[in-house]
């Protein structure tokens, strides 16, 4: 397959991230309006649209851009030499740009105002640790299954983050764009600016060290 260029990588990536924010938000909404105050009726409407637009989006974008969607996995394809670091640069600012139109696009459709300051409280050390256990469950399944089932990575991303809303403390974020775009919502999945800084923190950490880590494991792998 040719490589696309950037400008067409860069639009993948723009779209993809939108859609999924537009998902994360929309569902989140929805979830909350339609559950009568029964939370985990609401978080499961959000997890079983997240985790379906996830592995839409990846098959339909992986081949232009490599469906990054998150900083997170950039950073990591950048640590392996699968993005140079102009290209790179660019995707992070596309993803972060374009997550804060995936959360307009969604208050518009509900008749929100387009960008709206969270006051959801997510803070603490088990919520951090939630973060940093959700990115590196993310990454793994990412780096692992490109190593041996290319194929299946739209899907094995999609069931991990299904599952992550369920078994960590943050309801798995996983992504310092999403991190950033749902500060922007005084909904079901926001989260307030200040409590972003840890989360983020605890993603970038959690990347460069599962990223090191197969590094690792693969140097062993016989041919």
């Amino acid at each position: 397959m040719a490589a696309y260029d950037l400008p067409r990588r860069l639009a993948a990536e723009g779209l993809g991230t939108a859609f999924l924010l537009a998902g994360v938000v929309g569902s989140g909404i929805m979830g909350e309006t339609l559950a009568g105050g029964n939370t985990a009726i609401a978080l499961l409407g959000n997890t079983i649209a997240t985790g379906a637009i996830l592995v839409v989006l990846i098959l339909v974008f992986g081949p232009i851009s490599g469906a990054h969607f998150n900083p997170a996995v950039t950073l990591s394809f950048w640590m392996q030499k699968a993005i140079g670091t102009g290209d790179a640069a660019a995707y992070m600012v596309t993803q972060i740009i374009f997550g804060l139109v995936g959360v307009a696009a969604a208050h518009f459709m509900f008749d929100l105002p387009l960008l709206d300051w969270s006051t959801n409280t997510r803070t603490g050390p088990g919520q951090w640790g939630g973060e940093f256990v959700a990115t590196v469950g993310l990454l793994a399944t990412i780096i692992g299954c490109l190593r041996s089932r290319p194929e299946a990575v739209p899907y094995a991303v999609g069931l991990f983050i299904t599952a992550g809303y369920w078994f960590t403390s943050s309801t798995s974020f996983a992504n310092p764009a999403v991190t950033i775009a749902r500060c922007f919502t005084d909904t079901f999945s926001g989260i307030r600016p200040m409590d972003a800084p840890a989360f983020i923190a605890a993603q970038i950490v959690a990347a460069i060290l599962v990223t090191l880590l197969f590094r690792w494991l693969f140097a062993g792998q016989r041919d």
